[in-house]
């Protein structure tokens, strides 16, 4: 393995026996055997379950790639089997350092022990010696937070208190590589801001990290690559807006690399009357690739039983605008098609930064928008308006549009154009950062 890269894993796969009953765990073990030797045909008396197939990639050091996927995907099992906790089917892994890993909460703890005692014991196994874990010991406790309960048995610890303790441990030890397993989930969000901070030092000290999570927007702000698993396998491998745009498909059943084509039919009817800005907007063919702002590395997906056709991106009287002033007022117009009858469809939006980090996002559902509600007849097109100020840092920027039905808690999507819109925000000269708070400062007091 080559000395650039922290973790190799090569064609991993872990599989399972289940069985149906107690008694067939003991058949399996002589059965077979017996009949072989009798000549009978083998009969097995259990099902294979692949917890993992085939799963390669590698880590070069330094990195922080992120691992999501659905629950059960077997994201747990590859992060134990690199751990070497568990031992694969086939496949190898290859690791260069020493590996510290948070997988489940309070692993490792004993819980009749104090913390304290804890830490040692833990420490101790990812290779410290007493020495230094006297030395680190004070900065492990101050980064936990936890005060006086240090000396307390661990059972008598919630679970925020629990991680807190266990990820200071890894974190304070400067291990080569890292890999924390959804534990950051249970932390409010003070402690998660400071874990992340640490994990930005711990990868510029050199410290690869595998991060485990269910949250998109952690895997597009802290990781240089993401992989996506699913039923065990690697779906996607790369950069990580793309791939957590294929985990938003899968996750909502409609996985497809490549989203169906769309048939528009002619319109025949509108159903809202809009003023001479909405005049310039097409109801009988698809061309919303043919504006200006038009992203063409959208990611577009949904079962096309409505879509989205047509748009005009405005600020003022001006329309498909190159360049805004932080603090403009944005109006988006949208035509779109019904080609299948829906009850109570949802319009959504939203911003985000060309990292894929969501800004702002809202639907009129959220808004209690009724007129929305009450369309959705199949062949009617209809046209959506909606504003917002854009008070945002300069750069580039993406509105993703969709449109979608719920039925209780299952939601499905009918067209979705994830960054599809493109606008860009002129330099400002009075702040810096991320938004446009308006900040004033309206009181001086000099004392004497």
């Amino acid at each position: 393995m080559s000395s650039d890269i922290a973790i190799k894993v090569v064609e991993l796969s872990k599989r399972y026996n289940v069985y149906e009953k107690p008694q067939d765990r003991l058949k399996q073990s002589f059965m077979p055997r017996l009949q072989r030797r009798l000549g009978i045909r083998e009969r097995s008396y259990n099902r294979e379950f692949w917890a993992l197939r085939g799963v390669s990639f590698e880590v070069p050091k330094g990195h922080t790639v992120g691992i999501i996927g659905r629950n059960g995907s077997g994201k747990s099992t590859l992060l134990q089997m690199i751990c070497g906790t568990l031992t694969p089917t086939h496949g190898s892994v290859e690791t260069q350092g020493r590996v510290a890993a948070l997988l489940e909460l309070g692993s490792g703890f004993n819980p009749d022990f104090s913390g304290r005692d804890n830490v040692y014991m833990n420490a101790a196994i990812l290779g410290l010696d007493k020495t230094e874990i006297d030395k680190r010991f004070d900065a492990i406790v101050d980064f936990a937070d936890i005060g006086d309960f240090i000396n307390e048995p661990i059972k008598t610890y919630s679970s925020g208190m629990m991680v807190r303790l266990a990820f200071s441990v890894q974190a304070q030890i400067d291990p080569d590589i890292l890999i924390v397993d959804e534990a950051l989930a249970v932390g409010d969000a003070r402690f998660q801001a400071k874990c992340f901070d640490r994990l930005r030092q711990l990868k510029e000290n050199g410290t690869s990290i595998l991060l485990v999570t269910h949250s998109s927007e952690q895997i597009v702000s802290h990781c240089d690559s993401a992989i996506l698993i699913d039923g065990g396998l690697v779906l996607e491998n790369g950069v990580p807006k793309s791939v957590v745009n294929r985990y938003h498909d899968v996750l909502f059943g409609n996985d497809s690399k490549k989203p169906p084509p769309v048939q528009i039919e002619v319109m025949d009817e509108m159903q809202e009357a809009v003023g001479d800005e909405g005049s310039a907007l097409s109801t009988q063919e698809d061309i919303f690739h043919t504006r200006d702002g038009y992203n063409k590395y959208e990611y577009r997906w949904g079962d096309q039983t409505a879509s989205i056709v047509d748009f005009l991106f405005s600020c003022g009287k001006e329309h498909y605008p190159p360049l805004l002033d932080s603090g403009s007022l944005i109006s988006i117009e949208i035509a779109m098609r019904f080609n299948s009858t829906l009850i109570n469809p949802i319009f959504g939006l939203t911003v985000k930064s060309k990292e894929g980090l969501t800004l702002y996002g809202s639907n009129s559902e959220l808004l209690k928008v009724d007129a929305i509600r009450a369309v959705g007849q199949a062949g009617s097109t209809v046209r959506i308006r909606s504003s917002f100020k854009a008070s945002l840092a300069p750069g580039d920027y993406f509105l993703s549009l969709g449109i979608a039905t719920r039925d209780g808690e299952t939601i499905t999507p009918h067209d979705r154009r994830y960054d599809s819109i493109h606008f860009c925000i002129k330099s400002p000269e009075n702040f810096f950062g991320l938004a446009q708070l308006d900040m004033s400062i309206d009181r001086v007091v000099v004392a004497n």
